[in-house]
């Protein structure tokens, strides 16, 4: 399933999730967690997530920091409050949507 069209759809939330979950990181360690989690099926490049995490912050969602970690700039995000209310809301969406694509691949039938 690696960088499956699927899953592109979903990143924002994926990123939303793990934030909530961890409180703040950073690009590469966010790829590193996600290809963890899923033991190598998942895995986001930089060409997908960075544009994510910008687009997430612009939409006041992620709030960046700059730290400096071995004489590099390394920049961590973390949710906003609002981006923390809208992950409770995008999780209730993603969750829903699966229920409905369950249905639709499993569906159990019924003889009336």
């Amino acid at each position: 399933m690696a960088n499956s069209k699927l899953y592109k759809g979903s990143l924002s939330t994926i990123i939303l999730k793990l934030l909530d979950e961890e409180g703040k990181m950073y690009g590469y360690e966010i790829t590193q967690k996600v290809k963890a989690i899923t033991k190598g099926d998942l895995k986001i490049t930089e060409g997908a997530l960075y544009p994510a995490l910008h687009k997430l912050e612009a939409e006041g969602l992620l709030d960046v920091e700059v730290a400096k970690v071995d004489n590099r700039l390394r920049k961590y995000y973390k949710l906003t409050e609002q981006g923390e209310k809208e992950t409770v809301n995008r999780l209730a969406e993603l969750e829903e949507f699966i229920r409905s694509m369950q249905q639709l691949v499993k569906p159990k039938w019924s003889i009336q």
